[in-house]
């Protein structure tokens, strides 16, 4: 996300006729960054925390020496006005948006076969391999299209925040699988649904607009965040364990 804010905001420097290409820019630049995630994942074997670990420091040291750790570049009022004015029936551009991408991941996951192959890879990758499927090509694309979607968000979080740091996206990694596990999405995989995670982060939205409102500090919120984490972890866990 912080790579596509900074990325965005640099090559949109406020002018509404450069979104187009700070889309571009952010989308290539963190599509790229997940296919390499990707490849060092399923051709090298590294961990997938780890060689996500890693590729954080090194996405984070490029934007200190690009930005020189100051905040840097200006979005575009138009995207300003899409991402926190009401365009339709009182709600911002942005959500209609989410509601079509909604949409998108759904007829994705459930209407074809790449989505079969997503389902069946998370259940039994072993099993999904002797199907004949090309799981490490899959597996990977996967890691490019995370990438693309973090990227274009932090082009949506520029448009809120009108500029963009290093450390813009550090706030929503927490809340983002917290999302995903409120949502009913299995970690280990094989079960969930992009709507259960729309839901998820719905419900989590309204818990942080709560604490905004009792004025709680960030430490505050990611303590409380965390808390929720790994509350839902153990329950989780729990319910793993009844069910065998």
């Amino acid at each position: 996300i912080s790579l596509g804010a900074v990325l965005a905001g640099n090559s949109m420097a406020g002018q509404d006729g450069n979104i187009l290409q700070a889309l571009v820019v952010a989308g290539g630049a963190t599509f790229l960054v997940g296919i390499v995630n990707g490849l060092g994942v399923t051709l090298l074997r590294i961990p997938p925390l780890v060689m996500t670990l890693g590729m954080t420091g090194v996405v984070q040291g490029g934007l200190i020496v690009l930005s020189r750790g100051i905040p840097s570049g200006n979005a575009a009022p138009l995207l300003m006005g899409f991402v926190n004015r009401p365009l339709i029936l009182g709600l911002p551009g942005i959500l209609w948006v989410w509601a079509l991408l909604g949409l998108a991941m759904w007829f994705l996951l459930r209407r074809t076969q790449l989505g079969y192959a997503i389902y069946a890879m998370g259940s039994n990758e072993r099993a999904a391999i002797l199907t004949g499927l090309p799981t490490r090509f899959i597996r990977t694309l996967l890691y490019g299209l995370s990438g693309l979607i973090a990227g274009l968000t932090g082009v949506v979080v520029i448009g809120y925040t009108g500029n963009s740091f290093v450390s813009v996206g550090d706030q929503y990694v927490l809340p983002s699988v917290i999302a995903v596990v409120i949502g009913g999405i299995s970690l280990a995989g094989g079960s969930g649904n992009y709507f259960g995670a729309m839901l998820g982060a719905i419900a989590l939205t309204l818990l942080q607009s709560v604490l905004t409102t009792l004025q709680l500090e960030f430490w505050g919120r990611q303590l409380i965040f965390g808390g929720v984490l790994l509350l839902l972890m153990l329950l989780y866990g729990r319910t793993k364990q009844l069910r065998v």
